[in-house]
């Protein structure tokens, strides 16, 4: 195989190595559950784009098409926002609280008498 596609494959699967590292840590760290659904699903669904591309990139220069990892690609592009979305509707249903800060804006002035 071509030393160039090897090196270009490497690259890319470091990076989505790297976003699914940030996913993972933000996973861990983060407070509370509407914090932590925001790391895995942003960071998680770039790095396994990204490990997946760099499949395609080597499947294609050993003659093969690449369509499972490209139909792979697309499910997990649909399907994490869409999961993601339906948690954070279940968390909101049950009333589950933030730990988040309240921003200034949304805090309703006092009126003096």
């Amino acid at each position: 195989m071509n030393p160039l596609i090897e090196w270009a494959a490497a690259a890319i699967i470091l990076i989505a190595a790297f976003f699914l590292l940030v996913g993972a840590i933000g996973l861990v760290r983060l407070p509370d559950f509407f914090m932590r659904l925001h790391a895995p699903t942003k960071a998680s669904t770039l790095g396994v784009g990204g490990i997946l591309v760099a499949s395609m990139l080597v499947s294609a220069f050993q003659g093969r098409a690449g369509i499972a990892e490209l139909l792979i690609t697309l499910f997990v592009f649909v399907t994490a926002p869409v999961s993601a979305n339906l948690m954070a509707q279940a968390a909101l249903h049950l009333k589950a609280r933030s730990q988040a800060p309240v921003p200034p804006q949304a805090v309703p002035e006092r009126h003096k008498s």
